[in-house]
């Protein structure tokens, strides 16, 4: 089970208005950019928030791949984006892949500040020894 979790919090995202508002547009940018990446989707699901009195409502992009999945999350009424990319090393190491896409991603958003982290999760020894 082991794999690589990469995370980015988008700030100041300067971006049209749509990429942070339209779940069919951020959603068809997130399966272009995991099949670019050489990933393969094996489901979706994108959901628009209703406007609050702060402004428009964000939207949640999902797509599930057979390596794992990815997220993104937007709250267009403070410019901000989470964009979160999952994959399980198994059977190959899709650590580049999933770089990609988060690349892929933030360039989309136009942010003024990213905060990543990578997370390796699991452990490659650990999996070989219980075989």
């Amino acid at each position: 089970m082991h794999g690589l979790h990469l995370t980015a919090d988008l700030r100041d995202c300067r971006c049209a208005t749509a990429w942070l508002t339209d779940a069919e547009q951020v959603g068809s940018a997130c399966v272009e950019a995991a099949r670019t990446a050489g990933l393969h989707v094996v489901g979706q699901l994108f959901h628009e928030f209703p406007a609050t009195p702060e402004g428009p409502g964000g939207v949640t992009a999902a797509v599930l791949l057979a390596e794992s999945h990815l997220c993104v999350h937007t709250w267009p009424e403070r410019c901000c984006v989470t964009l979160d990319v999952y994959v399980c090393n198994f059977g190959g190491d899709h650590s580049a892949k999933a770089a990609a896409v988060l690349e892929t991603l933030e360039a989309l958003f136009m942010p003024g500040a990213v905060h990543r982290n990578a997370l390796e999760r699991g452990e490659v020894a650990a999996a070989a020894e219980s075989r």
